[in-house]
């Protein structure tokens, strides 16, 4: 086993949490006694600016248990942002990444801290056998995952998040990573080091509405597939091609018929051709506008997060 006991912490699991007020007790139960065989760890929630409870709830359970740490964001910043205020702040040998919605069970931690301590693998990370979600968000996510894997060309990265857990070699690593617009299961692949997988089954939310709503979902995709890839790119480039050829063949048929003596009457061919090419241009614009963008956020150097308390 690699473990070093010489740490502070052996283990160390982080949770983000924005409004979740009414999971925070079965939240804790659950995590607390799926690692109870360790001696060692600590578990570090992460309060996303949230607008309930949720921050009284933790304190409240900080008070009976030491290992518990808390920290406070000084507004909601995001899924992504609060995860890295957690990989910042923790010092245990191994990291846990999970939700806070019990969508990915805790009871899948111990076989994932198995796996990594018992062989020489640096990344364990959870892949869902299947999922319980709503039929459009579930087809939604199927897409954005085959088009990302073939974008990385892994296809063992098929219906991943980012519950894993990770040596801290892995994670000062991935820390190193400064970029604003993140999306960590990518570059947590990014990084390399040895990786592997274990299968779960990925449950419902136990209480309350998915935080991660269609509008985040998509912007979480576009960071992913803009900040890994040139497609996008790419297939402006081919669409901008094939409307060259339409226009060499619309303009050698209107001078055909120029030659031939066909009068070319009415207006709709012009007005389609304005409109086709047209919207081809708005198109290319918002794709280099995503470029762009993550250009200047990347430029303007702000931090991804602030903390307003840390509970220790």
């Amino acid at each position: 086993m690699k473990t070093d006991l010489n740490n502070k912490y052996c283990l160390s699991v982080i949770i983000p949490l924005y409004n979740e007020e009414n999971l925070i007790s079965e939240l804790y139960n659950r995590i607390s006694k799926s690692i109870s065989f360790l001696e060692q760890y600590e578990i570090i929630f992460i309060d996303d600016g949230s607008e309930d409870n949720t921050l009284e709830n933790l304190l409240r359970i900080k008070k009976t248990n030491p290992n518990i740490k808390i920290i406070e964001l000084s507004r909601n910043f995001g899924h992504q942002a609060a995860y890295t205020s957690g990989l910042n702040y923790a010092s245990g040998e191994y990291i846990v990444m999970m939700d806070g919605d019990l969508q990915d069970p805790p009871e899948v931690i111990p076989e994932m801290y198995k796996k990594i301590t018992e062989t020489d693998f640096d990344i364990i990370y959870g892949k869902r056998k299947s999922r319980k979600e709503g039929f459009l968000k579930k087809i939604l996510i199927s897409i954005f995952h085959y088009i990302f894997n073939r974008i990385i060309k892994n296809k063992d990265l098929v219906s991943i998040g980012n519950f894993s857990i990770m040596s801290s070699n892995a994670k000062d690593a991935l820390v190193s990573l400064q970029e604003k617009n993140k999306y960590l299961p990518g570059l947590r692949y990014y990084i390399g080091f040895k990786q592997s997988f274990i299968e779960y089954h990925r449950d419902e939310r136990l209480s309350g509405k998915s935080k991660m709503n269609l509008r985040k979902l998509i912007h979480l995709a576009f960071d992913a597939i803009f900040s890994f890839s040139k497609l996008p790119i790419r297939i402006s480039l081919i669409i901008g091609s094939i409307g060259i050829l339409v226009s060499v063949i619309g303009i050698i048929i209107v001078i055909i018929k120029k030659i031939t003596g066909v009068a070319i009457t009415g207006w709709t061919s012009t007005m389609i051709s304005m409109f086709f090419f047209g919207s081809i241009q708005l198109f290319f614009l918002g794709i280099l506008g995503e470029y762009v963008f993550r250009i200047f956020t990347e430029t303007k150097n702000r931090s991804t997060y602030f903390i307003r308390n840390i509970f220790e």
